[in-house]
């Protein structure tokens, strides 16, 4: 499979007036969050970290790394419970469209496809993204000290910024993405031990 990239994602300027089309105002998180993303070149760095696991030039382009890795904050912070859960949520939700620069003439990724990319990716890669993300969003201001709002979620994140939990749950991002694979009727026992020996390694 081929990497897609944000560069093949971009679209020539629409033929039609925007008034024309339905709108939503935006959830102000993920606007800021979308500034400090693109601020901090966050397509780029998703497909350099990604490149490993794409053919260069062989099999259609896949979803690109760094929509993969927007899909899977949108999922964790909205308390999603499934891969069907969130590509319904983002098919449903003009906002969330909004967050992840897809028209209403786009489809948004389905299920099928944010699990296969799921697979595609390691746990290590998955971790080290995401802690990409909160470091540059405490140094935005957008988070501040161990804990972290957003929208009517309250998170947790320790000192260092390596992990984050769900005040409600207590769910981290890799239990999340442990639960996501498990709905998906993968064997939970290999997705711990495939988790816990990539979170030695990148100790």
């Amino acid at each position: 499979m081929a990497m897609g990239t944000r560069k093949k994602r971009e679209r020539q300027e629409a033929l039609w007036y925007g008034g024309e089309l339905p709108t939503a105002r935006g959830h102000p998180f993920y606007k800021r969050l979308n500034e400090v993303l693109d601020k901090a070149k966050f397509d780029r760095f998703c497909e350099k970290s990604c490149a490993d696991f794409y053919h260069q030039k062989l099999g259609r382009p896949s979803l690109p790394p760094g929509l993969y890795f927007h899909v899977m904050m949108l999922g964790f912070f909205e308390g999603l419970d499934s891969e069907r859960g969130v590509a319904w949520r983002l098919a449903d939700s003009l906002t969330l469209r909004q967050f992840l620069s897809i028209g209403l003439d786009e489809n948004t990724p389905d299920h099928v496809t944010i699990s296969r990319t799921r697979r595609l990716i390691d746990g290590e890669t998955h971790q080290r993204i995401f802690t990409w993300v909160l470091e540059r969003l405490a140094q935005s201001g957008l988070i501040k000290g161990k804990t972290i709002g957003v929208d009517s979620t309250t998170l947790e994140a320790n000192a260092a910024m390596k992990s984050i939990v769900r005040r409600d749950t207590r769910e981290s991002y890799m239990a999340y993405l442990k639960r996501l694979a498990e709905a998906e009727g993968i064997d939970a026992k290999e997705i711990v031990r495939r988790l816990t020996e990539e979170t030695k390694a990148a100790a």
